[in-house]
């Protein structure tokens, strides 16, 4: 099984493929861009965090098992099943989006308008356990507890080794690497949540997936354990990062965190291609970066969006994310020109910003977790790309009409090698596919110095 959340997936039986949610909102259409890109939603505030844990696995529920590096002893109530539906709000409301411009009239005086477009054993229990054998392996369990589907266990342990033999003496079936995937965090201390699927919970509820996985705890560690994932993964690996919190945008404490490129004309073409201009600009960036960088998508706080590629969560939804400190202040929704607003005029912004954070890594480009601060930083971005339509009318039509078309296709061929720098197709390629006539590639830059 593949890395689930970009935590660590250790699996009963054979491997399965996993799917994570399709992604980006473009205009009426969602498309699967980033496939196999695990998602995370963390609400922190001073010592205090929530992580949402989207499971994307696909299989018999039987085989699913998730160990996942913990900071703290979780006692039941502070661990809660979630709604996926609160992620696929999440992902389409920050997601990457084309906006189209139309052109006015030259001949006319008017100003352009923007339009948006936009997871048949039971949990072994310890009563089950040899408490001798147990003791010499240096694993302790401090909690365990069904929480919905899910049987849940705490352990904590004095040798990785000792961590991986239990576990596979449990029917994990551990891949290779785990001990040294594990020492780290024994060696920090950390503690391991165990969860598999409670079988009979799961059918009696009716479920044909799994629901997220929740848990709350104080720690004065803002941070993402990914490394033990890396253990049994194919390859380089996708992960959304969603950060709410009260103040400011997110950044990584021990990565460079770099924003998107964002705001650029490209072709009219790739309006009906944006999947595949979206996947080949975000892989020349991971390119250019050695893939040793965190990409920002979003950031914005909670309370609009402009423009809007799906509505902001409301006040419920966002708590249901672990957002525990909106009930600290009173909000709700208004209109503005005929436009909703969140919240209403005069009762500010939501005291919640949203980060969104995109990274691909490996383990040898991502050799820490993730650590995280949150900045004093309240600028909104979004990673935007723009369809610039021309205007319909004839040439003829007045005088400005004729320079007006000339400027088109100057800034066409701009456009052209705007998208071939952002995704490394060849210009020749672009131009052809736009089909722009009288719109030569640029020449190399040295040509010209024999020519």
């Amino acid at each position: 099984m593949l890395a689930m959340l970009m935590f660590a997936a250790i699996a009963l039986g054979r491997p399965h493929d996993a799917r994570a949610f399709c992604g980006f909102y473009v205009g009426k259409a969602n498309a699967s861009l980033i496939n196999h890109a695990s998602q995370v939603v963390v609400a922190h505030r001073d010592d205090k965090t929530v992580i949402s844990l989207m499971n994307d696995y696909q299989g018999e529920p039987s085989e699913f098992a998730l160990v996942v590096p913990v900071l703290v002893v979780l006692q039941k109530g502070q661990v809660h099943i979630g709604d996926r539906e609160l992620f696929t709000k999440l992902d389409a409301y920050s997601a990457p989006r084309l906006v189209e411009y139309f052109d006015p009239n030259p001949c006319e005086i008017m100003r352009p308008m923007a339009m948006g477009a936009a997871g048949a054993m039971d949990m072994a229990k310890s009563s089950a356990r040899n408490e001798a054998e147990m003791k010499t392996l240096g694993v302790t369990i401090e909690a365990e507890y069904t929480v919905g589907e899910y049987d849940i266990v705490i352990l904590s342990a004095k040798e990785s080794s000792g961590l991986e033999t239990w576990l596979q003496q449990s029917g994990y079936r551990v891949p290779l690497g785990a001990s040294r995937a594990l020492a780290p965090y024994i060696r920090q201390d950390m503690k391991f949540f165990v969860a598999k699927v409670n079988l009979t919970e799961h059918r009696r509820a009716g479920l044909t997936y799994l629901r997220p996985l929740q848990f709350a705890f104080e720690s004065p560690k803002f941070m993402l354990p990914i490394r033990l994932g890396m253990i049994n993964a194919q390859g380089p690996q996708d992960l959304i990062v969603y950060l709410l919190t009260e103040n400011g945008r997110v950044e990584t404490t021990n990565y460079r965190t770099v924003k998107l490129p964002s705001g650029m004309d490209i072709p009219e073409y790739v309006g009906g291609e944006f999947g595949d201009f979206y996947k080949a600009m975000f892989n020349q960036q991971v390119k250019r970066n050695d893939m040793r960088a965190v990409f920002t998508e979003y950031v914005w706080n909670m309370g609009w969006c402009d423009p809007c590629a799906a509505p902001p969560l409301s006040r419920e939804e966002l708590k249901g994310l672990g957002v525990f400190w909106l009930d600290e202040q009173p909000g709700g929704v208004g209109m503005r020109g005929g436009v909703m607003m969140y919240p209403p005029i005069g009762g500010g912004a939501l005291p919640v910003m949203l980060t969104r954070l995109h990274v691909r890594y490996s383990a040898d480009t991502f050799p820490e977790d993730l650590a995280f601060q949150e900045t004093q930083d309240q600028e909104n971005f979004q990673a935007r790309y723009v369809l610039r339509h021309a205007w319909k009318g004839s040439r003829e039509a007045c005088p400005a009409a004729k320079s007006y078309f000339e400027e088109v296709n100057r800034r066409r061929g701009q456009e052209a090698e705007t998208l071939a720098d952002l995704t490394g197709w060849t210009i020749g390629d672009v131009i052809k596919k736009a089909g722009l006539k009288g719109i030569e590639a640029p020449k190399p830059w040295w040509q010209n110095i024999w020519d």
